[in-house]
């Protein structure tokens, strides 16, 4: 079954019940509302923010977690210092990370730097490496490598 595409003039006159449907949360046994990539060019979704994402990072994604959850919500400003003054190795990784959706945001989309705070960030496990190691009586034992998929979204706080 094919959905009908909506004409540019149709998708601006519902504009604001689109935008408002696309970020409603869904529940488990609802389908979420689904716009093709013109349809959200079209409605301006997206624009309205800077991501920054790090596929296959190899640092476990735990030991990234505790320093994204220090993070979310902040101002850009209070995030840079958690981040400068967190003695973990993922704080280094986050710092860049925060740099790049902030130059990303400003550049792409021309929004206000003073403004900008972390509204999401997300890490998931990438692929696992594995890797064999000599173990006792002459067998091998398997070290696993954790790698990480992380994600940063700033956004612009109304005033």
């Amino acid at each position: 079954m094919e959905r009908k595409r909506m004409s540019t003039d149709e998708l601006l006159e519902r504009k604001d019940e689109l935008v408002e449907s696309y970020y409603a949360k869904t529940p488990k046994n609802k389908k979420p509302l689904v716009l093709m990539k013109k349809e959200r060019k079209v409605l301006g979704i997206g624009r309205d923010r800077g991501v920054a994402r790090l596929n296959y990072v190899r640092i476990s994604p735990r030991k990234v977690k505790l320093v994204l959850d220090l993070i979310k919500g902040k101002d850009l400003k209070e995030a840079y210092a958690i981040l400068r003054y967190t003695p973990k190795a993922a704080s280094e990784i986050l710092y860049k990370m925060l740099k790049s959706a902030e130059a990303n945001a400003v550049n792409n989309f021309e929004l206000d730097e003073d403004l900008l705070y972390v509204v999401e960030a997300n890490v998931s496990q990438g692929p696992t490496l594995k890797r064999m190691r000599a173990a006792a009586r002459g067998r091998g034992a398997r070290i696993l490598k954790r790698t990480s998929n992380i994600t940063i979204v700033v956004k612009e706080r109304e005033e």
